[in-house]
């Protein structure tokens, strides 16, 4: 968790809100799925927040082979230190996502529902990332990220034991200010988020497949067009 969100604010509120100095033209998305390109804040050589498409589903720059799938979509702050995909990143590539919902699914089969958290001042939110920049022998490049989860807020879980990281506008700087080159004192930024900062509503189950896109995905929706 988290497997899937979405981000639908414009180009320009997302780079009003995340200090960009220049932003890509992107389409509103309802289901941003792993393997899929997304959008991600990461310090450019000058240390300033920049723009960045990569790939969701972190794949380890040591890594001797490309990527079969997206298996490492998710990391858990409390071990990243100390994960070999993870603890480089964390010291020297952090990231911010920006998202105005994310998803969870409880129950099974029929009965099987999706609640999605979005903030209840509106969006977008930054959740907590970590990159990576991977070189193949055959000179073939990728970057890709995954998203930080901490122990569940009380508004997330009655759904789920985990949520997305949040980092906060305060913060940004900090967490993306990887010059120490160690990853020492962010626990405080990797915590459950606020138990008021997230109003809960229901979506389309429909978002399971993760070729359906569009904004009816955020309602309730109807289980027959599954």
């Amino acid at each position: 968790m988290c497997s899937r969100y979405a981000l639908f604010s414009t180009p320009d509120v997302v780079r009003s809100a995340f200090g960009l100095s220049s932003i890509e033209t992107f389409p509103p998305r309802y289901n941003i799925a792993p393997g899929e390109p997304v959008a991600i804040v990461r310090p450019d050589h000058a240390g300033q927040p920049a723009f960045r498409l990569v790939l969701w589903g972190l794949h380890p720059s040591w890594s001797r082979k490309p990527p079969e799938k997206p298996h490492l979509f998710n990391a858990r702050a409390e071990t990243a230190a100390t994960r070999p995909a993870y603890r480089g990143a964390l010291r020297h590539r952090r990231c911010l996502i920006p998202a105005d919902s994310f998803y969870v699914w409880t129950g099974t089969g029929r009965a099987r529902s999706v609640h999605r958290f979005s903030p209840r001042v509106g969006g977008p939110m930054a959740l907590a990332g970590l990159f990576e920049h991977w070189l193949g022998a055959d000179g073939s490049e990728l970057e890709t990220m995954a998203i930080l989860t901490v122990a569940a807020n009380a508004t997330v879980q009655h759904f789920h034991p985990r949520m997305p990281a949040i980092i906060q506008p305060a913060a940004f700087a900090r967490w993306l200010d990887c010059s120490a080159g160690d990853g020492l004192g962010l626990d405080d930024l990797l915590a459950p988020a606020p138990d008021d900062l997230l109003q809960i509503s229901a979506a389309n189950p429909a978002l399971a497949d993760p070729a359906r896109e569009g904004v009816e995905l955020l309602g309730p929706g109807d289980d027959r067009l599954l």
